[in-house]
């Protein structure tokens, strides 16, 4: 029997658990398409913020509009699900280096749709954190900061059988 690695088991288990999440979400907003499709209708119309003049200007009311933005919200969490899926598949295989610019593409994909999309985009320019109803700063961070923390544990140095490589001061 092989030994497994940490630092390779690590990269599986928590790349794996971020594409399960990743799945489900994405699975929830094409299954129940009508719950977040509120959620993002809200956010763009800027109808539960201060209503302040300066700002109501940004307003997307265009259900159109609001629509195609949350289908291309649905599609790109489903592709960051697959490619998270497949930079699994390939942790799994101990096929180390293309596990790694997989994962870092689908943890980037998913850094990117909560960090700007809905912390940047939502929050601040949609004014989301105004709203008391309609505010999903709380869960984008956490996706955020969950992505980042496993991009960062992927990127630690291995050597070739998967442990984590000494410094080059040798501490």
């Amino acid at each position: 029997m092989t030994s497994v690695r940490a630092l390779p088991l690590a990269a599986t288990l928590l790349t794996g658990t971020v594409a399960l999440y990743i799945t489900f979400v994405a699975f929830g907003n094409i299954t129940d398409f009508g719950t977040n499709q509120q959620f993002v209708q809200h956010v763009l119309s800027m109808d539960t913020t201060f209503k302040d003049d300066d700002l109501m200007w940004r307003a997307v009311e265009s259900k159109g509009l609001q629509d195609a933005a949350y289908v291309a919200i649905i599609v790109w969490e489903t592709i960051a699900a697959l490619v998270l899926i497949w930079a699994t598949v390939q942790w799994f295989r101990h096929d180390h280096v293309n596990a790694r610019r997989t994962s870092t593409i689908g943890l980037l994909m998913l850094m990117l749709l909560f960090g700007a999309g809905f912390l940047a985009i939502g929050g601040e320019w949609f004014a989301m954190w105004q709203s008391e109803d309609w505010n999903g700063l709380d869960a984008a961070m956490r996706v955020f900061l969950m992505s980042g923390v496993v991009l960062l544990v992927i990127h630690l140095p291995m050597d070739r059988a998967g442990d984590a490589s000494a410094s080059r001061t040798g501490v």
